[in-house]
């Protein structure tokens, strides 16, 4: 029996099928330990946003190490590539007087979120503003507020009631939060957690003006907006550094981490409006947030992610990804007319997924598109997940989806 014990996984199965051991990467390929080569579609798990093998993002790491690996920044202490990493962020933020909260990922941005909105409301004098809310399809993470905050039930199972002060909301009708409004009190919730496009739950785009009327309503009812943009952010949603920019959301925070370092090493943040962050930053008011990681703001993660952004920018990948949203919009039509097919999911930036009419085939189908050099990954219910690196060229798109196609001619 195998040691590893995956995420996310029926070990059962895992143990009788066997492991797809991937040894290396290069560009938008992947490499199996007996050297067969893989469309890698999905960039890691969003991820790897610059593409595999990025030689410079490994010099600046070992550059970094060579000067001092890590070291904490909680009280007064800090690294400058740590320094030099958030004031980088808070430029291209499109937020105002933004704040930089370094943390060692997606899940932990999220919980530290949560965490900050009761804690704001309660520097203002309005402790009973505790609750958060989420959506249905939504994927906060695996940390306690995350999955309390989730809207993919199977992720909730299993665990009692993790946190009390959560609720969930229909992921596509701002009525359904103006219910949740009038049954719960506006002065008893703290934020509203909001994916701008909902990814891990299935890559659902937003309906039309769905996002600017719960900003909307969330202002009216003094509720914090946190956009999770741990999928969407640096770059993944095309034309932008974040889906903030691209909607006008002007939220309150904004959750990240995946784009942020191209998965060449762990690393989140939190940004935080200098409205919200005001409280905690006034001079002499003696305020702590007693919160934080061991590894926040670690200083080769922070090395990594000054490179990764470096080749973003120099390589113009924010109109890669634009170029991107379009092609594979165009390319993965042609599979929405085969029978074994419910629907494609595409317009918004590099993601996109392919839905199964039978959500049962989606395991079978990853595991026969590998048969036809395509890594793919199930998603939500019966969804297959397409998000590759913005670098991927509109032939290997084609390839892509010729993949696919016989995938699907097999099963």
């Amino acid at each position: 029996m195998a040691a590893l014990w995956h995420p996310f996984s029926d070990m059962g199965a895992v143990q009788q099928n066997g492991e797809f051991v991937v040894a290396r990467g290069e560009g938008v390929y992947v490499y199996d330990t007996d050297g067969r080569k893989y469309l890698d579609a999905t960039a890691g798990l969003w991820f790897v946003n610059v593409g595999h093998g990025r030689a410079e993002i490994a010099d600046a790491a070992a550059g970094q190490m060579r000067d001092i690996a890590a070291y904490y920044t909680f009280g007064d202490v800090a690294t400058p590539s740590t320094i030099a990493l958030a004031e980088r962020l808070a430029s291209i933020s499109p937020m105002a007087a933004t704040k930089v909260f370094f943390t060692s990922g997606g899940s932990d941005s999220i919980d530290s979120a949560v965490k900050l909105a009761r804690r704001y409301w309660h520097e203002l004098g309005r402790p009973d503003k505790a609750i958060v809310i989420g959506r249905e399809r939504a994927y906060h993470g695996t940390h306690v507020g995350g999955t309390a905050l989730a809207g993919i039930q199977p992720n909730r199972d299993g665990y009692g009631e993790l946190m009390p002060d959560a609720a969930t909301v229909s992921w596509d009708k701002a009525d359904g939060l103006r219910e949740a409004i009038e049954r719960l009190g506006a002065d008893r919730i703290a934020a509203f957690f909001c994916e701008p496009v909902i990814g891990a739950g299935g890559v659902y785009p937003p309906p039309d003006g769905y996002l600017a009327e719960v900003r909307q309503v969330c202002r009216d009812n003094d509720i914090l907006f946190v956009a999770d943009e741990v999928i969407t952010g640096y770059g993944r949603i095309g034309g932008a550094w974040f889906a903030s920019a691209r909607f006008d959301l002007d939220p309150d925070m904004i959750t990240t981490a995946k784009g942020l370092t191209s998965g060449y090493l762990p690393m989140g943040a939190l940004l935080v409006a200098g409205r919200v962050a005001e409280p905690f930053h006034r001079a002499g008011a003696g305020v702590w947030w007693r919160h934080g990681y061991t590894y926040s703001g670690h200083a080769t993660s922070a090395a990594v992610a000054m490179a990764n952004l470096d080749i973003v920018e120099r390589e113009d990948l924010l109109t890669s990804a634009a170029r991107l949203e379009s092609t594979l919009d165009k390319e993965l039509a042609v599979l929405a007319g085969h029978p074994a097919v419910a629907e494609v999911r595409s317009g918004f930036g590099a993601v996109a997924a392919v839905q199964l009419a039978e959500a049962a085939n989606a395991l079978k189908l990853v595991r026969l598109a590998r048969q036809h050099g395509v890594s793919t990954r199930a998603v939500g219910t019966g969804g297959l997940q397409i998000s590759p690196a913005l670098t991927m060229t509109d032939a290997q798109v084609v390839d892509l989806v010729t993949g696919l196609q016989a995938a699907l001619a097999a099963l």
